[in-house]
């Protein structure tokens, strides 16, 4: 069973930590022996923000230029290299412990990517894969994967642009690759996808890809969680 928490537009840095609360309950309850039951599903929509992964040598007058747009710019213990995320972009982690499913990374983000072809050809797309990782409308990626595994537990994941600005990533090449472009569902079917009625689509097909079933995420654990990040916050502050 796989908790979904629907989180909608929020800042990099807040969906961060709330990634990171929930993997630290994953890891403390394998710490202590005990089944915690928090694999998780973040769904959200990200404010302009440029981010980077852990292999990414992004020079500072190109971080400051990027910031200039408008967008924020972080760097992430992610793999893959820079890419954008803003509104209209459908943006899934999984927080889940892999040991709940197959003890294997190269699996994980192959399971992603057949989510986001499945939801593709619904939408009568026709998406691969290449060798470059992530999901490829010929040479435009509609989707772009990023991960972090520690002890089987994973972090950061996927965004798929839904009904996105594209322009954004005129300033970069997106994941370090030169002569390739970005696309949208809604530029590759010429029908507003819009993050909320894609949801349903990807929860659907990540069911069926990752054999599993989704809940709601419990409300009191919601709350706890965010009050723990605002907590922290506010001792930060003094």
């Amino acid at each position: 069973m796989v908790k979904v928490w629907k989180l909608g537009l929020i800042s990099y840095d807040t969906a961060y930590k709330i990634q990171s609360s929930i993997a630290r309950m994953h890891l403390n309850s394998m710490k202590n022996g005990v089944n915690g039951d928090y694999d998780t599903l973040l769904f959200v929509e990200h404010k302009p923000v440029y981010t980077v992964g852990i292999r990414d040598e992004t020079a500072k007058e190109d971080i400051m230029r990027l910031q200039q747009l408008g967008a924020e710019f972080r760097k992430t213990n992610r793999g893959g290299l820079i890419t954008f995320h803003g509104p209209g972009q459908l943006v899934a982690y999984p927080i889940i412990n892999l040991k709940n499913f197959k003890t294997s990374v190269r699996w994980y983000v192959d399971r992603l990517e057949e989510t986001v072809i499945k939801i593709c050809d619904e939408l009568g797309i026709k998406a691969n894969r290449s060798p470059d990782t992530g999901v490829w409308v010929e040479d435009n990626k509609i989707a772009a994967i990023g991960i972090h595994a520690s002890r089987y537990v994973t972090t950061h994941g996927i965004s798929l642009n839904c009904d996105n600005d594209l322009t954004w990533f005129k300033h970069i090449d997106p994941c370090g690759i030169k002569d390739k472009g970005v696309t949208s569902l809604t530029n590759e079917t010429g029908v507003i996808c819009t993050t909320n009625n894609m949801m349903p689509i990807f929860l659907k097909h990540f069911e069926q890809v990752f054999d599993c079933k989704t809940e709601e995420f419990d409300t009191d654990l919601q709350k706890k969680i965010l009050d723990g990040l605002y907590n922290k916050i506010m001792i930060d502050a003094m």
